[in-house]
């Protein structure tokens, strides 16, 4: 399919796999998509930034960099934000078009359905969208397509608007009137109120003029702080409503200024914030914030997962908004005809960002419009074909941020042993930019077409953590050796089946989950100075895991939390350095008072080993992130081994040397190089079967010790009570 990506300052019309629908969504074949002069446009001129002058618009974002370069070094970090530019971004969050397929768990939609999208990330400029069923609302019969798929500009003028709360015969004043001040000025029409439209363009005003607006300020010549006084006799607005964008702090003061004693100013647009207290304490001016399209907008539960909020308890949510604007414009009581113009077909993308910017007379948004075109429904695209080497060719599944910051460059530096030969991910542009970056054959949306390719000698498997089993499965069952990252199971039953897979075979392909603690060179070292202990071993493992929120998808089905998802690495390891069986298994958790943590984001689990070796691992989400993450202390033979978050490793009693590293080294290029030996030269597997099955049933073990505790722990209050 054919989508606009963002590189370098320029709109570019791409060809990549289509998406395929998900479970709690809906496939949608784009006829329109909108472009706004703010957001869109802004990212353009972004992209042709050089770097250190983004770093410096977007601090936030350099301090990540900064951290990523202390944590993986400076040399990989740069391979990864040179990467993420060559690739550059999907661009669009508001389309229309028709449905084509539905998710397994969708209610409510049908296959041709007119439908009006919602989303950055999701409703791009493309021919074909994967809509969360929250973000997707059906279009009135009436209304034209190219109408609707400005919905999402619409939801994000009247969410502003109903910050206002606004009543009849109120007077308004609009500032800015691009296109979520012009909607918002009819909005506020059509409510009853009195809207002064305020605007430096003259165009514009004449637009909005046209649509009904009451009355039109150019502010660069009036002011309509004056003028609002004036039409309400000295008073003062009831509320103004910023819908501009500039750095200037004026803007706020003055719409302050403008409004009477107890108004209210509501921020939709993107200004100078440096707030006056004079400007709002002598009139006690209430200054709120407009969150996009309204309830749900950064919710992942309302957005990816398709919870809705109740009605009664949340009148207007985002889809609410939604459906609401688009009743007003089929209605007529929004006219958007003279603001939209003709639409550019798709491959004229370029140029309709370059009138936005360039015309003097420019449009307040343009469309895209995208002809009806069979091949926009093929899920594979194919490269230059790679040259048959003799090394391992590689099929990457998943290509989030571990697999490109971490494995790719990795096998870049293992050129001699590996070469990616394709990648499948969830969004075709990302995997096209990455095929082409990395000389990939092709980039798929369909993860099956990795584990058909008959060329394919390794899949990759960097998933969300639910698809991991089923999918090393599957690739087992093709005759596909496997690198999956951890954890490889989430329940019993997939490390069953994956158990069961290989009894039942005298031979088969290789399984290697992703503990790559145990390759690190600060482990191997360890591993060196226990080699002759006489003694069992006690091990103390301190991990200062870091918050992160509960909405975060670590912590849901995706993820199965921080224990199983996390800290499998941490018992892997414990199997490494006893080399034995687990004899027993306990956890202890704590329950916080404050509510944003789990059970398993902090908790205590002891393993027991038939060697008589007793490993401690302390796992928590309190700590801070000034101290190091992980740490290790070994007391066996007399030795004590210390391991500082695989930086270094110190030795008491003994006169062997530690090692130690400028920067933390925790095994994944080393977990490649093991593979490639056993794949490549014959060498026994990296990680035994039976150490991968363990690691797994352990922490499924703790999983269960920490959730009946907290049973236990409601029984005995129980009791006391009684």
């Amino acid at each position: 399919m054919k989508q606009v990506l963002i590189k370098s300052g320029t709109a570019q019309v791409h060809e990549v796999a289509a998406p395929q629908v998900a479970a709690k969504g809906i496939l949608v074949r784009v006829h329109f998509s909108c472009i706004s002069t703010g957001t869109e446009l802004a990212s353009v001129i972004n992209s042709a930034m050089p770097l250190y002058r983004r770093a410096l618009k977007q601090p936030e974002q350099a301090r990540r960099v900064l951290r990523m370069m202390r944590e993986q070094g400076i040399r990989r970090t740069l391979d990864r934000v040179q990467g993420k530019l060559a690739a550059g971004s999907a661009s669009g969050y508001s389309a229309a078009g028709e449905v084509i397929a539905i998710g397994e768990a969708v209610e409510g939609f049908a296959i041709g359905d007119r439908v009006a999208c919602a989303g950055a990330g999701i409703a791009h400029h493309a021919e074909v969208i994967s809509v969360p069923v929250n973000l997707a609302v059906k279009v009135p019969g009436q209304l034209a397509l190219d109408e609707a798929c400005t919905v999402t500009l619409g939801s994000i003028a009247m969410q502003g608007v109903r910050r206002a709360q606004p009543t009849l015969g109120e007077t308004i004043v609009v500032v800015g009137l691009g296109v979520l001040g012009q909607i918002a000025a009819q909005i506020l029409a059509a409510n009853g109120c009195v809207v002064i439209g305020a605007d430096t363009d003259e165009n514009r005003i004449e637009l909005a003029m046209q649509n009904g607006l009451r009355y039109g300020v150019n502010a660069a010549k009036d002011s309509y702080v004056e003028f609002a006084k004036k039409i309400t006799g000295g008073l003062g607005a009831d509320a103004v409503i910023i819908t501009a964008a500039a750095s200037t702090d004026q803007i706020v003061s003055d719409a302050a200024n403008a409004c009477r004693k107890k108004g209210r100013v509501v921020l939709v647009g993107d200004v100078g914030l440096h707030l006056r207290r004079s400007d709002f304490y002598a009139k006690e001016i209430d200054f709120l914030i407009s969150c996009s399209y309204g309830p749900g907008r950064y919710d992942p539960v309302y957005e990816d997962e398709g919870q809705d909020y109740p009605l009664p308890y949340v009148r207007w949510t985002e889809n609410r908004n939604m459906e609401s604007y688009l009743r007003l414009v089929a209605e007529g009581k929004v006219r958007l005809r003279n603001l939209i113009g003709a639409p550019y077909e798709v491959d004229r993308a370029a140029q309709a960002y370059d009138d936005l910017r360039r015309t003097e007379m420019r449009p307040v948004m343009a469309i895209l419009s995208y002809p009806d075109r069979p091949e926009a429904l093929q899920r594979v695209v194919f490269h230059a074909s790679a040259a048959r080497t003799g090394r391992i060719r590689v099929g990457l599944i998943g290509a989030g941020s571990f697999a490109q910051g971490m494995h790719l460059p990795n096998m870049v530096r293992l050129r001699r042993d590996y070469q990616l030969h394709c990648i499948a991910s969830r969004t075709g542009a990302t995997a096209k930019a990455i095929s082409e970056q990395y000389g990939a054959s092709f980039s798929t949306t369909e993860y099956e077409r990795v584990l058909e390719c008959p060329e394919v000698d390794l899949v990759l498997i960097a998933t969300h953590h639910d698809l991991h089993a089923r999918m090393a499965l599957e690739a087992l069952r093709a005759g596909k050796n496997v690198l999956v990252e951890k954890p490889l199971a989430l329940h019993d039953e997939e490390l069953a089946a994956i158990a069961e897979f290989f009894a039942s075979r005298d031979s088969a392909p290789l399984l290697c989950t992703g503990f790559n603690r145990r390759f690190s060179p600060a482990l191997r070292r360890v591993k060196e100075l226990l080699a002759n202990v006489t003694t069992p071993l006690i091990v103390n493992y301190r991990m200062n895991a870091g918050y992160i929120p509960l909405t975060h998808w670590v912590h849901g089905p995706e993820g199965g939390g921080r224990n199983i998802g996390e800290a499998c690495h941490i018992y892997d390891l414990f199997n490494f350095l006893t080399g034995s069986r687990v004899r027993s298994v306990d956890a202890r958790s704590i329950t916080p008072r404050s509510q944003q943590w789990t059970r398993n984001d902090n908790f205590v689990a002891t393993v027991s080993y038939e060697d008589g070796s007793i490993c401690t691992l302390t796992y928590t989400a309190q700590g801070n992130s000034g101290f190091p993450k992980e740490q290790m202390e070994i007391f066996a033979d007399g030795m004590v081994i210390s391991m500082n978050d695989f930086k270094s490793v110190t030795v008491a009693g003994s006169r062997r040397p530690g090692w130690k590293s400028e920067s933390a080294q925790k095994g994944q290029l080393e977990e490649l190089e093991a593979v490639a030996e056993t794949l490549c030269r014959g060498a026994q597997w990296p990680i035994f079967l039976e150490d991968q099955l363990q690691a797994t049933s352990i922490s499924f073990d703790v999983e269960r010790h920490i959730w009946s505790t907290e049973i236990r722990q409601q029984e005995s209050a129980a009791v006391c009570v009684e």
